[in-house]
Order: C-alpha cells, then structure tokens, then sequence
C-alpha cells in the first residue's frame, strides 16, 4: 500500500479520542485517522442496560458510512458494544474491524490467569468478561464515580478513583484497563498495585499494524 492506510476510529464516549490518537502518533504516525463520534450510544446503552437490534443497526450504519470513506480499517473505542462490533466485522469481511479490547485481551492472556478488569463503565464489567477464555479468572473491578468526574473536566479525581479502586486488584497476576479513556492512568495503576499493567489503545494499534503488513 503506497498511501497510509485511512483507519476510522468510531467512539461512543469523547474520552476516548485522545487517548488513541495518543497511541497513534507514538506508535504508527503514519496512518491517516478519521474520527466518528456518536455519544448518545453510551447514554442510550447506559438507560437501556442491554444491548439491542436498534443498537446493532446503529453500529452498522457507522460501519458502512467508515467503509464508504475509503477506510482501510475499523477501531471502535468503546468496550461495552462487543456484539455490535462483531456485527460490522461480519458486514464488512475481510477489512480489519476491530474491537477495543480484543488485542488487549490478547495480550493480558498471556501473562496470567487471574486479570483484574477496571472500568469506570459499568456495562464493560459485564460485556467484556465473556470475551476472555474460559480458563481465564476475571476480577471485575468499578471505579465508582470516575467517569462522572472526567464529565465534569476534572481529571485529578477521576485519576485517584481509579488508582484507588486499583488497589482491590493487587492480588491479580495483570490488570487491564478496560477503556480507552483510562488508559493514560497506567503508570499510576502499576505503582499502586506493583502488578503489570495492560491498555487497550496501544495493544489495538499494534494489532491494526500487523492486520494491514506494516512494519513498526
């Protein structure tokens, strides 16, 4: 491929541009990024409590608008919609359509069987644990209050709530970060804990670049 590939990058939350674009910039600046952001997909989610057909229609339409602007590659950033994404990646074979978590998961398998998952979302905790394997043990873990204090512009709060949520997980072999939008409290975390720390963003980047054959 002469020209960078163009990777659409789908969020349900604002929190999660800068982190992957972060992860980007550092890892493939390369890459031509676009970004769609639809926020009412996280509220609807967290009114409703489940997701549904009306959900999986939605997450479609964003896949087929991504697709029709040329992109070589699909990174949705929000962890609770896992069912919906697997439904873009079906519609839209053999593009790479991935989900934020799934190269996280990946790796963290890899370096235990007891991982402790934090999130300040609570439809993560319950829509992530099934994408681990069954010999995997999960230990779910909200950091209560965290995402409200990001909403109000205040970052030192949600950054201690989530470090101190963190210290229940101490007893996990990794920790992973289950959104994008925490993921830049990883150094915190491992200081806190004394465990490894996983994030999605840069475990998705480097997944991508394998998927499309470009050399780091």
């Amino acid at each position: 491929m002469t020209t960078p590939p163009r990777i659409a990058l789908i969020h349900a939350l604002k929190h999660s541009i800068a982190p992957i674009e972060a992860a980007f910039a550092q890892a493939w600046p390369e890459a031509r990024l676009m970004n769609l952001l639809d926020d009412s997909l996280s509220a609807d989610l967290a009114r409703d409590g489940k997701l549904n057909d009306a959900m999986t229609e939605r997450f479609l339409a964003l896949g087929d608008y991504a697709a029709a602007t040329g992109a070589n590659g699909i990174l949705f950033t929000c962890s609770a919609f896992g069912p919906c994404i697997e439904a873009v990646a079906q519609a839209h074979a053999p593009m790479p359509v991935l989900k934020p978590n799934e190269a996280m998961i990946e790796r963290a398998v890899t370096m235990g069987k007891r991982i402790g998952l934090l999130s300040t979302f609570p439809p993560t905790l319950v829509s992530m644990p099934p994408e681990f394997p069954a010999s995997i043990q999960i230990v779910p873990k909200l950091a209560e209050g965290a995402l409200a204090a990001l909403d109000r512009g205040d970052r030192i709060t949600h950054d201690r709530l989530i470090v101190d949520a963190s210290r229940d997980l101490r007893n996990c072999d990794v920790i992973a970060l289950a959104q994008f939008s925490i993921a830049s409290t990883a150094p915190m975390v491992a200081e806190a804990t004394g465990r490894p720390v996983v994030t999605t963003p840069d475990s998705a980047v480097d997944k991508l670049m394998k998927l499309l054959n470009v050399k780091p």
